[in-house]
């Protein structure tokens, strides 16, 4: 057993400023949990169009707002107490709130090794 806390993550390569925002990554592959699971901090008035090509995600809101978007044009508002789950490695756009941060709680099957990178100057999509 172990305990982790968003502090200690902050002085390690775990602590990603991805762009739009922050992740930390509490657990990844190294912890043997065969899942890895995130705080993710989007920041307001941000957008990023984004593709897990070789991982499921599933994002549970605890704070703030924002939304997702699918490539069929449908958006969906996203405020704390709600869950997004990209269960077909869906392209999406995630954004946050005009006044507020998006606050998550993101996990990803399978783990992420924690040094992914995104690369939101990608026109097609930030992907990995």
């Amino acid at each position: 057993m172990f305990v982790r806390n968003l502090k200690e993550v902050e002085l390690t390569e775990r602590f990603v400023d991805w762009g739009n925002g922050t992740s930390h990554r509490l657990l990844t592959k190294d912890d043997g949990m065969g899942f890895t699971v995130c705080h993710t901090v989007v920041r307001a008035n941000s957008e990023a169009l984004l593709q897990y090509r070789n991982h499921l995600e599933a994002c549970y809101c605890i704070k703030g707002e924002g939304e997702v978007e699918d490539m069929d044009g449908n958006v969906f508002p996203i405020r704390a107490g709600d869950i997004y789950v990209l269960d077909k490695h869906d392209r999406h756009y995630l954004r946050g709130g005009k006044d507020q941060d998006l606050i998550l709680v993101s996990i990803f099957n399978p783990p992420l090794t924690g040094t992914e990178r995104h690369d939101l100057n990608n026109k097609s999509g930030s992907q990995y």
